[in-house]
């Protein structure tokens, strides 16, 4: 583990590319020793700065879901991020880039608890019982590092790569749909010139989108921490990530749950 001056000093320096739009090197690059335990200690510093700045935790993200992402990252588990209120944007709403750098979409199904979730104990059986609905959703992530040249303690140092979301208006309870076999379909263009950009299907995230909120929850209960009532999660992605720029619009659609649309400018 790096010291605490070392990990200060990452925190800061991702603190700074976001605010500022510039991206940095490898964390590792920087600092050699920094392992995975570092790259959550630098992210929680960084969500409690979000959050002394005004936002909140709203929920958490499953990030390298597939075991296709793990292979390229040389990781054999996932990795998760937080979810904050000012991440969030509603169904069709229009998404400012800005500030982003190089930012990607990607489509999920997000779980919106009705209860809390247990912990260190936490089944899909669970998983399905606390959870009021599912919805689709468009993941808009964005690394806070050069060209995207990042390893597992740069993904989890920059908070999953996580930078906004947006989730459909429809939602079904998770024991109608079977979620190990959606597909899912994202669009890109308007009404009467859609085109489809990407196909995938939620059997990538670990078998059973239900299967990654349950290592979630199992996960950040050895910080202590509990998946609470309301908070909504993103399961990890179940199609490609796909580049966006401003003026691009997107539909995603998972079959038996619904749609959900996002503009950028």
């Amino acid at each position: 583990m790096a010291e605490a001056s070392g990990r200060a000093a990452a925190a800061t320096s991702l603190w700074r590319a976001e605010r500022l739009g510039r991206p940095i090197e490898s964390l590792c690059d920087m600092s050699p020793g920094l392992n995975i335990d570092d790259a959550y200690a630098i992210q929680r510093r960084n969500i409690a700065r979000r959050v002394d700045a005004g936002s909140a935790i709203c929920g958490h993200k499953v990030g390298l879901s597939s075991p296709m992402m793990q292979q390229m990252i040389g990781v054999y588990e996932p990795c998760y991020g937080h979810l904050l209120t000012d991440m969030m944007a509603g169904d069709g709403d229009t998404v400012k880039l800005s500030g982003r750098y190089q930012p990607r979409i990607e489509v999920e199904v997000a779980f919106v608890l009705g209860d809390r979730l247990p912990g260190h104990t936490c089944t899909e059986r669970d998983v399905l019982a606390a959870t009021d609905y599912v919805t689709a959703a468009i993941e808009v992530i964005d690394s806070r590092i050069q060209d995207w040249r990042i390893g597992i303690v740069d993904a989890i140092a920059d908070n999953a790569c996580a930078a906004r979301f947006v989730l459909g208006w429809q939602g079904c309870p998770p024991g109608a749909v079977n979620l190990t076999d959606i597909d899912a379909v994202l669009y890109s263009g308007h009404a009467g010139r859609e085109v489809v950009v990407t196909r995938g299907n939620t059997g990538m995230v670990q078998g059973n989108p239900a299967a990654a909120v349950a290592w979630l929850a199992r996960t950040v209960a050895r910080a202590g921490v509990r998946l609470e009532a309301g908070h909504t999660i993103l399961s990890g992605a179940c199609t490609d990530a796909f580049d966006v720029g401003a003026g691009d619009r997107f539909r995603a659609e998972l079959a038996g749950i619904g749609s959900v649309s996002v503009e950028f400018w």
